[in-house]
């Protein structure tokens, strides 16, 4: 069971966060500045272009599913200002990524040690993000009523169906 907490929490706070940093490109070096300004400055012009946008209706639609009640809304405020959180932190990240695609001229090619630390870097502040989760999510799973954990089991893990987030990347075993 608490492996199933665990990855119904982190998918909860990934899906908000993830595809909006997955979805950028570089402008490409041999435009016009007014079209790599425009290319550069497209996510702009799409709603919900970042997690924090899209994070109070993900909260609404699950508080709604999930049948909050009186009594479970000090543990789900706390789940959802970590997740607020969340996206605030993650918005602040896809900003600079976006800046430092923007200022390509500047951009360094890292060697191996430095691609592997990086990726260290991404995996120890995935593991914290992970742990604020399942510190405010363990409580609010606690004063779910066996109905509220089947429908949280379902939003929250089955979005990208068993394996969890890593499937979709092609990361499956082949156990």
């Amino acid at each position: 069971m608490n492996k199933l907490l665990i990855a119904a929490l982190f998918t909860a706070g990934v899906a908000s966060a993830v595809p909006a940093a997955f979805a950028q490109t570089a402008a490409p070096q041999t435009s016009a500045p007014q079209v790599r300004h425009a290319e550069q400055n497209r996510h702009a012009k799409r709603p919900f272009q970042l997690p924090s946008a899209r994070v109070e209706a993900r909260l609404a639609y699950l508080q709604t599913a999930l049948k909050i009640t009186d009594a479970q809304k000090p543990q789900w405020e706390n789940f959802a200002s970590a997740l607020r959180k969340q996206a605030r932190e993650s918005d602040k990240r896809i900003q600079e990524r976006r800046t430092r695609m923007a200022e390509h001229s500047t951009r360094q090619h890292l060697g191996t040690i430095e691609r592997f630390e990086r990726r260290q870097q991404m995996m120890a502040a995935g593991a914290r993000r992970l742990n604020e989760l399942i510190a405010v999510g363990k409580p609010l799973y606690a004063a779910f009523t066996p109905e509220q954990k089947q429908i949280a089991d379902g939003l929250l893990v089955s979005r990208h169906g068993r394996g969890g987030h890593m499937q979709h990347r092609g990361m499956r075993g082949n156990a």
